[in-house]
């Protein structure tokens, strides 16, 4: 059988299956989008990449009509503003890495406290994030842009609250590098 193109998957798809997934994408929710392509088509041997290639020609049909999920903050005075819902007093600013098949790699912030135990989101850097952060000619310069904005936003933070900043591999892309402990 020969494969199919992006429009010929599309076709195959159920009409109420079309509008879920016109409805996720115009939510910018790539990933429940490409889930149900490919849960709908895969008894017809559509893969995942097949069905990432299908959502994103939704994305280039809806074009600026997808609400974007709205970049994350690196600014200082925004960082302390949600640093402050941490679960307790801040003891440490952390950096890990996280991926997923849409984004490639990315890096998180987090406020971490120990009494109680628990951390606060504070953003989620992706290539763009970081571009926006660094500028153009500075995020070239990295071979990793999103970690170096995350550290920069993260080390100034830290040093704005006295507490450490922890970032086990800023390098290297590695979402089980060892935590930061008090």
């Amino acid at each position: 059988m020969a494969e199919l193109t992006t429009s010929e998957w599309w076709g195959l798809l159920p009409e109420g299956i079309r509008g879920e997934v016109d409805g996720y994408v115009l939510q910018d929710r790539r990933l429940q989008a490409a889930r149900v392509v490919r849960e709908a088509c895969r008894a017809r041997g559509l893969g995942l990449h097949e069905a990432e290639l299908v959502v994103h020609a939704r994305y280039l049909h809806h074009g600026d009509r997808i609400a974007r999920t709205p970049l994350s903050p690196l600014d200082l005075e925004s960082l302390t503003a949600k640093a402050s819902g941490c679960p307790g007093p801040v003891a440490a600013i952390e950096a890990i890495w996280d991926g997923d098949t849409v984004h490639d790699w990315f890096v998180i912030l987090l406020a971490v406290s120990t009494e109680p135990a628990g951390e606060r989101h504070l953003a989620t850097v992706h290539r763009e994030t970081a571009v926006r952060h660094l500028g153009e000619a500075r995020a070239a310069e990295s071979l990793r842009p999103a970690a170096a904005a995350a550290e920069e936003a993260g080390r100034a933070l830290a040093r704005h609250l006295s507490v450490p900043f922890h970032f086990a591999s800023p390098d290297t892309p590695d979402d089980e590098a060892p935590r930061w402990r008090p």
